[in-house]
């Protein structure tokens, strides 16, 4: 499965000049032959909602959404979705005009700059589905950003089949690294899931400075091992395509079965005793 890193710079609010540098990376991109490009978080939108003067939301099953993966490639796309109800971060996976899965950012980040609470609702479920670009079959999982630092989400989607992880990021340099390095947090990060849960991990960062923000790009695709095996440049913006090999998650999985004993059961019956001992509903 040939995938494209598109780690691109938006304009905060103007969707259709975000949509514009999409189709120009999905053309570039189905150029090299790809069967799926990958855009960071919020790419059609930017990340600071609230700041923009008017609501800028779009359905999910937007037509000019849907057209994105009439161009070759599957496309994978962040915006911010309105359903007539809550506003959802929302990361969808488009292939041949239609969507085939989307996933609906669950940890909304409260703190220190960031207020995404404030703009969007979490979302409820997360779900595997089936690749349908991938030559040797296979299942993916998209979690967005801040998704991927929950252990236990990461977690859950390899044990629904997942053998690749699409993390599409806004992440920002830190204003004190001293208390957080974003970029070596995500360094240990990516590679103790790839290597642990034996999955390939796709993660794609986006560029440029907004409202005070610097993000850094770095993005990546981190192997089954956990090697870096291709990485694109910082703080500027890049696309980069590599072949990747999902049935290698599964010989990896077959000769040192780290993720093969879930003991669901167990882990059902320690959370709900959490839960009825006053945990997080």
């Amino acid at each position: 499965m040939l995938i494209a890193l598109a780690q691109t710079d938006c304009v905060l609010g103007d969707v259709e000049a975000n949509l514009d540098t999409a189709r120009a990376q999905i053309e570039q991109s189905a150029a090299q032959g790809a069967d799926l490009v990958v855009f960071p978080e919020l790419s059609l939108h930017g990340y600071h909602l609230g700041v923009l003067p008017r609501d800028a939301s779009i359905e999910a099953n937007d037509p000019r959404l849907l057209e994105l993966s009439t161009l070759g490639p599957d496309v994978l796309v962040g915006f911010h979705e309105h359903t007539g109800l809550r506003a959802y971060n929302t990361a969808g996976h488009y292939a041949d005009g239609a969507l085939l899965h989307a996933h609906r950012k669950l940890y909304l980040p409260n703190y220190l700059a960031w207020e995404e609470r404030k703009h969007v609702s979490p979302g409820q479920s997360l779900r595997a589905y089936d690749l349908t670009k991938s030559r040797s079959g296979g299942r993916g999982a998209t979690l967005v950003c801040n998704d991927a630092w929950q252990p236990a989400l990461p977690w859950l989607a390899v044990q629904d089949g997942a053998e690749v992880l699409f993390v599409p990021t806004n992440s920002a340099a830190s204003l004190d690294p001293e208390a957080m390095d974003t970029g070596l947090y995500w360094d240990t990060l990516l590679s103790y899931t790839a290597k642990m849960l034996q999955c390939w991990v796709v993660f794609v960062n986006r560029v440029g400075n907004e409202h005070g923000a610097a993000f850094w790009g770095g993005s990546r695709v981190v192997d089954p091992r956990g090697a870096v095996v291709a990485q694109a440049p910082k703080w500027e913006p890049a696309l980069v395509t590599i072949e990747i090999d999902l049935a290698e998650a599964r010989r990896q999985r077959r000769a040192v079965p780290l993720v093969a004993e879930a003991r669901l059961g167990l882990i059902d019956r320690e959370v709900r005793r959490l839960i009825d001992e006053g945990g997080d509903h």
